[in-house]
């Protein structure tokens, strides 16, 4: 699946990396704890998330992430958006909750990633 279909999927909005919606994502993980994303999530490409900090964009980078789309709404303030675009993530914003965006996205194809 590409960025640009996950924007399309979730109605999201673009807030950097419009450039890059034609990577490939082959996989998803919804969570707030970026803990849990570093200990339990291997060979992801799209983190779905509400926390809005930069260790969201810190975690993506070192998971090789491509794409962090925040949920519910949430919008990153300038300083995490410079982080990003410095690191060539891409950032999307949706105004659906967590559980339903990971929802929309599995009904699409794309399934997780997680080490079990």
């Amino acid at each position: 699946m590409k960025v640009s279909e996950i924007k399309e999927i979730l109605d999201a909005e673009i807030i950097c990396g419009e450039e890059s919606l034609d990577k490939d994502v082959f996989a998803a993980c919804g969570s707030d704890m970026m803990s849990d994303v570093l200990a339990y999530v291997k060979e992801q490409a799209v983190l779905l998330s509400g926390l809005v900090n930069p260790q969201v964009v810190r975690t993506a980078e070192m998971m090789d992430m491509q794409c962090i789309v925040f949920v519910r709404g949430k919008h990153p303030d300038e300083s995490i958006i410079d982080l990003a675009r410095d690191r060539g993530i891409v950032l999307l914003s949706t105004k659906h909750p967590m559980f339903a965006s990971c929802g929309m996205l599995y009904e699409k194809g794309l399934r997780g990633g997680a080490i079990v």
